[in-house]
């Protein structure tokens, strides 16, 4: 075996750590030049032929075309003889002038509206606006949109016929399998073979979930379906906010075969629990390839349809100017007025209300005030009263009676009660000052959330201190009389007695806490509606 020679030019030359360092160096500063360089080319190219970036970026959009037949939106969404246009309802549906209640908040009810002509859009995008609220934590059981071959009026899966031929977006507010996966939103898809899986809310059956909370929403919940590709996606609004267009991504299905020719429709359906239902609006558009035109709308609606369409809409003109001269004659003071000035927004009945919950602190505290200032008279003429005993016994002082320094005590104590009650009355009077600023600033310019709630820590802080002030006052005045035995007085009829003072002045504190406890928890249960 051949022996490996050992020595210097055994093992390769490492070259020193400068010289590594300048080579990485060299080769960063290379590539940074380079993706310099193809950034700068990139950025003339756009100049330069800015349209084709912009076909790119568009290029993926859609065009819409809002299809009026098969949609409704309110106000005035029903007709005189309360049929909604171009759509039928069935069950429990009950349509009004500005949405439709798919069920009422009672037990065991179904209901559902559907176009009446068929839908052929290779395309299409749906918009729904609904709400759904009810009492208890718990709704149920959900409501439900349809794209089907055929109106599926009346059923057992959410208002709706079973084994249906096409797509439904269920809404689902029970939890049936006790998975608290509930409420959710599922789309489920159906050949006209299948029944529905209630036991497990259709989780073996449905090709894409979300999980959100739809149930008593401050605003509508909206919902976005969209098929476009053969991609059916869903969107939800979570109705927080009253922003229409703040959708957040909640599935999307790949590949989705649905019917070339199909109705929409809208479900819904309560069981031992109940919510009410409401679809505000369903808006449907369809949808075209970019570089595809749109295919010519539908020809007119026909003549006596048309002139039925018209006759009704002069009735209601002759109706709404009849009634506007009626108002103008009723109410000659508010002529030319705009109609804006007449109803109160949102921000003037807040301040309203915060206003309005000032003055009854404000007039508490007055009253309180009051009380405070009576007290103070009687502690006073009660001071006078043992003053002038004590003087009277002084100037016949004899030995064996009462020693001088417990009478001292006494009015000591009485003076520091007066003291403590005068100190109560500048809390009072400071706390009314506080509240007399922030009405002349809210009058002045509007109250801010923030500077309400600041004096509304101030006032609390005041009473605090009112509080503490008047226990401390029953420990001064309980406190001697256990440990200094008083001498005897002459009965007064008109004088108020300490057990008394106390008994008044802690039920009185009681009172007034409770009070004002009781009315911060009814406003702010009353705010949370607006």
């Amino acid at each position: 075996m051949r022996e490996r020679p050992v020595g210097p030019s055994a093992f390769p030359v490492i070259p020193p750590l400068s010289a590594l360092r300048q080579h990485s160096d060299s080769n960063m500063a290379v590539s940074i030049a380079k993706c310099l360089a193809s950034y700068v080319y990139i950025l003339l190219i756009s100049l330069i032929f800015p349209h084709v970036f912009a076909d790119n970026a568009v290029g993926d959009s859609p065009h819409r075309r809002f299809e009026y037949k098969y949609s409704f939106k309110g106000p005035h969404l029903t007709q005189s003889d309360g049929r909604i246009p171009f759509w039928i309802h069935t069950g429990n549906a009950i349509p009004s002038s500005d949405q439709i209640r798919i069920t009422p908040s009672l037990r065991s009810q179904k209901g559902s509206v559907w176009t009446k002509s068929p839908v052929s859009f290779e395309h299409w995008e749906a918009e729904v606006a609904f709400r759904v609220s009810g009492r208890g934590r718990m709704g149920a059981d959900g409501l439900a949109i349809w794209f089907t071959a055929g109106q599926g009026l009346e059923g057992p899966v959410y208002g709706a016929a079973d084994q249906w031929n096409g797509v439904g977006i269920f809404f689902d507010s029970f939890d049936n399998d006790g998975k608290k996966n509930n409420p959710a939103v599922l789309v489920v898809g159906n050949n006209g073979k299948l029944f529905y899986d209630h036991q497990n809310d259709g989780t073996t059956q449905s090709l894409g979930t979300c999980l959100r909370d739809f149930r008593n929403k401050p605003y509508p919940v909206r919902a976005k379906i969209t098929y476009y590709r053969k991609s059916l996606s869903v969107f939800i609004n979570n109705g927080f906010t009253p922003d229409r267009d703040d959708y957040e991504f909640c599935t999307r299905v790949e590949n989705m075969i649905i019917p070339d020719t199909g109705y929409f429709g809208i479900s819904a359906a309560t069981g031992g629990l109940a919510d009410d239902h409401d679809v505000l609006s369903f808006l449907v558009f369809r949808l075209a390839e970019p570089g595809q035109n749109l295919p010519p709308p539908e020809k007119e609606i026909p003549k006596e349809e048309k002139d039925k369409y018209q006759e009704e809409f002069e009735n209601f003109q002759q109706e709404l100017d009849k009634r506007k001269e009626e108002f103008q004659k009723e109410h000659p003071d508010v002529q030319g007025q705009p109609i804006e000035d007449l109803f109160e927004s949102v921000n003037d009945r807040e301040i309203r209300q915060v206003f309005e919950g000032q003055n009854r602190i404000h007039l508490e505290i007055k009253q309180l005030n009051r009380q405070l200032a009576m007290i103070l008279d009687e502690q006073r003429r009660y001071v006078s009263v043992i003053t002038e005993e004590i003087s009277k016994r002084s100037s016949q002082a004899q030995s064996g009676q009462a020693p001088t320094h417990e009478m001292e005590t006494i009015i000591n104590t009485q003076q520091e009660v007066l003291r403590n009650l005068n100190e109560v009355r500048d809390s009072l009077s400071g706390s009314l000052k506080q509240l007399a600023m922030g009405q002349q600033q809210g009058n002045a310019g509007g109250l801010g959330s923030y500077e309400t709630v600041q004096h509304f820590n101030d006032i609390k802080e005041h009473l605090h201190v009112v509080k503490r002030s008047i226990e401390h006052i029953i420990q001064k005045n309980v406190n001697p009389a256990e440990k200094v035995k008083c001498p005897e007085l002459p009965p007064l009829t008109a004088c108020l007695s300490t057990t008394h003072f106390v008994v008044f002045i802690v039920v009185q504190s009681l009172l007034f806490f409770g009070y004002i406890m009781y009315k911060s928890q009814q406003e702010a249960a009353a705010k949370k509606f607006f």
